[in-house]
């Protein structure tokens, strides 16, 4: 059992270096991007590229893993991203960043699936729920930390770019160190739009519109913060408060989503997301307080939808098909976060900084109508019928083969 967990950590060093790297070139470019003057519809378009890329990697990386297997796979998978990430440093231009930034959500998205899978093939039925446990918190750790390692450098040389490199080489050791035997061959992702739409339409439609909501706030929200005047520490700050306050809230508003229907949860979270965003987009604060205050809140509520959507849609789902209707969910999610940026980057254009709130609060209303209209249509599970609420990450590191993980995809409900 020791020498299970101790491979495991060994994998969990790996994920955190990724996540570490990921997370501070995903703060650095549009820093860096704003400063050199970039227009805001390349910057909307740094996050479109990316996550279309990271869909795509989804889709193909299990392909080229079959062909070549893990190790070999994820060394190309971590050391392209970590050139791509040097490449960014190198080279200081809005068109050249975009094509890079799809290519490195495909480098990322095929280096987590490695990853995660490595990790589903050590977890046993007694030590799952702690490795997805253990998971979780490395997802939340280690994005923030990459963001905050922003306050230790200056966006206007390459050394942070230099970091991110690193940090992404860093990922590739325990790895190829590692004597555990390779897993088995990833599984290919099948996205059934009848089958996700019928089975629950408010999860459905829930996540493409977080998707908008949460790829719009991750790619802009920073170019938001310098726009309205604060530092890159309290930027740095900003983003990685809205993480961790999303993160503390999962749990209570899941269980409590376990009580009741869930669409009520989803309208009324989305609801108060949707105040938020509207009351920041209307006061654009510039003062720093003001604005940690009011992202954390705003964090504290909109990352909260995500898991419960997923929630949502597995109470109607049989057991054996959980990894194919979240991993449905999750495509669709990222499709929704191909379109916020760009919606956010015209909003910004066209109004002020705060206008990115405008796109948020717009998604965010739009899942408290759809989901009280199904809930008039559609009577709720009861609860002994419901499964138990599972914290899901909801950044863009998670993947079909980290859903794997979730006790509940080998029948545990607890």
């Amino acid at each position: 059992m020791f020498s299970s967990f101790i491979q495991v950590f060994a994998l969990l060093c790996g994920t955190a270096f990724l996540l570490a790297g990921s997370g501070l070139h995903g703060l650095l470019l549009p820093l860096r991007g704003g400063s050199e003057g970039f227009a805001l519809g390349s910057l909307g378009l740094l996050g479109t590229a990316w996550a279309g890329g990271f869909i795509a990697g989804c889709l193909l990386a299990p392909r080229l893993v079959r062909r070549v297997g893990h190790v070999r796979a994820f060394g190309f998978f971590a050391s392209s991203a970590a050139i791509i990430a040097l490449l960014t440093g190198l080279f200081i231009d809005q068109t050249v960043w975009i094509v890079l930034r799809a290519f490195t959500g495909f480098a990322m998205a095929g280096a987590f699936m490695v990853i995660e899978s490595w990790l589903n093939e050590r977890a046993t039925n007694e030590t799952r729920g702690q490795i997805f446990g253990l998971y979780m918190m490395v997802n939340y750790g280690a994005v923030m930390s990459g963001q905050l390692i922003v306050v230790a450098g200056d966006v206007h040389t390459a050394s942070l770019f230099m970091v991110t490199g690193i940090f992404l080489c860093m990922a590739l050791i325990p790895t190829a160190i590692s004597t555990a035997i390779s897993p088995k061959p990833l599984s290919e992702v099948q996205l059934d739009l009848k089958v996700l739409y019928k089975n629950s339409p408010v999860s459905f439609v829930s996540c493409i519109l977080i998707g908008i909501a949460n790829g719009a706030w991750g790619t802009l929200g920073a170019v938001f913060g310098a726009a309205s005047g604060i530092d890159t520490t309290t930027i740095a700050l900003m983003v990685s408060f809205t993480i961790l306050a999303g993160a503390l809230t999962q749990i209570p508003v899941g269980r409590f989503s376990d009580r009741t229907d869930r669409r009520f949860v989803l309208a009324g979270v989305a609801g108060a997301s949707s105040m938020v965003g509207l009351a920041i987009f209307l006061i654009a604060p510039t003062s720093a307080i003001v604005i940690l205050i009011m992202t954390a809140l705003y964090g504290a509520l909109t990352y909260a939808l995500y898991p419960v959507a997923v929630a949502h849609a597995n109470d109607f789902a049989a057991s054996e098909n959980f990894v194919e209707i979240s991993g449905g969910l999750l495509l669709l999610y990222g499709f929704g976060t191909m379109i916020g940026p760009l919606l956010a980057a015209v909003a910004m254009q066209y109004l002020w900084p705060s206008a990115l709130f405008a796109v948020t609060a717009l998604a965010h209303i739009s899942i408290t109508v759809y989901a009280i209209i199904r809930s008039r249509q559609r009577p709720a599970p009861s609860t002994e019928e419901k499964d138990n609420f599972q914290s899901l990450p909801s950044q863009r590191a998670a993947t079909p083969e980290g859903l794997r993980l979730v006790p509940r995809a080998d029948g545990e409900q607890d």
